[in-house]
């Protein structure tokens, strides 16, 4: 399945693209429309649809503004350009960006559609070269590869020589005199272990890395990318960071067997401080070696809690295992660290219940150092836990001991997340609170809403879909649909009132929409509502 996301400033056109082709059954999902290139360009950040059909002319950004932004930013996006008759010289500048295809105006769906085949053939086959394991180790085992990747190793684990750092960064061609730095790593897996998958993966991930922007980067190891970040300002830095952190994800798990960790390490102000930020970046992707979710934690995110308190987690070594573990683990990880406990238990069957009441003991000791840390006592949030009948019913047998290890480990990290995330528990609300205020405006968007929260837009997108299980865009338009539904039960409002009342820019787009999400089209719906009212008043 192919997504495809439109643009172009006629809504008569948008109609036709949306209605005419029928994406139910052809190989492609329509992800999203916008009527100008501003709007669309945050929208595509965050949706990364596989194909954009833009107009060529609009008012604000054009499309030729609009496919450079994309090609830099994303470039395994295809593009596809609609022009007029008396704009050759446009579709001229277009061929030379790199678009896929072009298509003059007025076009039939069967001339559109054919178009996304020709360009889905291209994406199938960009993928298979960009993902061939061989290309990928001859590259790694070129000489010119070899060297930049010693130099930045050595550059992120502070022994390089910082008296000729500068030159020889212009031997290498990489540029990183900056005001702020950072280092990103990215770990790529395969769920199931498929070596084959997770090595297809990172040559997809290695073909596109020249792409992010103010960074270099190199491979360590065959499956950890290690990214150096420059900025002349920390929102900057910050920006680029995390749109890349959700680029890297979005690529390597195009591959359905494949998940992503991506640890971002501390800012820092001088290149000899980047050992400080890969450090930070390296404990928490050592503290998440068993987590199986596509996750973004950030160092600088982690070093402050609720009460502001700076360092809370990452000063907080105690050299427990566990304990690292439980500073970063999600809820998806407990399962695994469950497992890992029954594989040792189930080594000595024989003495069941002197090692479960060991792990059980050592895990309740680590929890008691983790809330102690955030600023918590145990003796008051969790007394049970303390008392020796706990251990004694917990490992009666196994079933218990097992349902037992999942409660002190959800308490655990239940705690910590509300320690850890308060600041952004706050950013969420006053987002969700500016979204309920402002949904009926159609320039709300991601960017808007972020700046409202004083964060960078990518940092705010990944923060808002980690937090809330969805995306921006998801939930600003279920807010809008949920008001439309309330606006057809309580009032007699023609649809397209609605709709403009909702913060939709066009009627035609909220009924598709809404259809989408319901199951059902606003008349339907509103058909529907009015009859079981009907029905309560008798």
């Amino acid at each position: 399945m192919y997504s495809v996301f439109a643009v172009d400033d006629e809504p008569i056109v948008l109609e036709g693209i949306r209605s005419k082709i029928d994406w139910e059954g052809s190989n492609f999902a329509f992800a999203g429309e916008a009527t100008d290139g501003e709007i669309a360009l945050s929208m595509i950040h965050e949706i990364k649809p596989d194909i954009l059909i833009t107009d060529i002319k609009m008012p604000f950004m054009d499309g030729l503004q609009l496919a450079e932004a994309i090609k830099r930013t994303q470039p395994w996006i295809k593009i596809i350009i609609l022009s007029g008759h008396d704009e050759f010289d446009y579709a001229k500048k277009a061929i030379s960006i790199g678009i896929e295809d072009y298509l003059l105006k007025p076009f039939t769906p069967e001339e559109l559609l054919a178009s996304l085949k020709k360009t889905a053939a291209q994406i199938d086959k960009e993928r298979k070269q960009l993902s061939d394991i061989s290309k990928l180790r001859e590259e790694l085992k070129s000489s010119e590869t070899l060297i930049k990747k010693e130099f930045l190793n050595n550059l992120v684990h502070g022994s390089a020589d910082t008296n000729t750092v500068m030159q020889k960064c212009a031997e290498l061609g990489i540029s990183l005199i900056s005001r702020y730095y950072k280092v990103l790593i990215s770990r790529i897996e395969s769920k199931t272990g498929n070596t084959k998958n997770q090595q297809e993966a990172c040559s997809l991930l290695n073909s596109y890395s020249a792409a992010i922007n103010e960074a270099v980067s190199f491979f360590h190891h065959s499956n950890l990318l290690v990214c150096i970040f420059k900025g002349s300002t920390q929102s900057e830095l910050d920006d680029n960071t995390f749109r890349a952190a959700e680029t890297i994800s979005h690529i390597a798990t195009k591959n359905d067997d494949c998940t992503v960790l991506t640890a971002i390490g501390k800012t820092v102000e001088h290149l000899s401080q980047l050992k400080e930020s890969y450090d930070d970046a390296k404990r928490i992707l050592q503290a998440g070696s068993t987590s199986k979710e596509n996750r973004i934690i950030s160092s600088d995110d982690l070093a402050e809690t609720e009460t502001g308190a700076e360092d809370a987690l990452l000063d907080f070594n105690e050299g427990d295992p566990l304990v690292d573990k439980l500073k970063y683990a999600g809820k998806g990880d407990i399962k695994t660290i469950i497992e890992e406990s029954m594989s040792l238990i189930k080594k000595n069957p024989d003495q069941f219940s002197v090692f479960a009441s060991y792990l059980l003991v050592d895990l309740i000791f680590a929890v008691s150092k983790l809330v102690e840390k955030l600023g918590g006592n145990i003796k008051e949030l969790n007394p049970e836990i303390l008392q020796r009948k706990f251990i004694d019913d917990a490992v009666s047998d196994e079933t218990r001991f097992t349902k037992t290890l999942e409660q002190v480990l959800n308490f655990a990290l239940e705690f910590r997340d509300s320690k850890m995330t308060g600041k952004y528990g706050n950013v969420i609300l006053k987002a969700k609170q500016f979204i309920e205020e402002n949904y009926a405006d159609q320039n709300t968007t991601l960017t808007t809403v972020a700046e409202a929260v004083c964060l960078s837009p990518n940092h705010f997108s990944t923060i808002f879909s980690q937090e809330c299980k969805t995306t921006f865009i998801e939930y600003l338009t279920n807010v809008r649909l949920e008001n439309a539904k309330r606006l057809m039960r309580e009032t007699d409002m023609k649809g397209y009132d609605i709709a403009y009342e909702c913060g939709f820019s066009d009627p035609h787009y909220f009924s598709y929409i809404f259809k989408k999400n319901t199951g059902l089209s606003p008349r339907e719906y509103k058909l529907s509502t009015d009859g079981l009212q009907g029905h309560a008043r008798q």
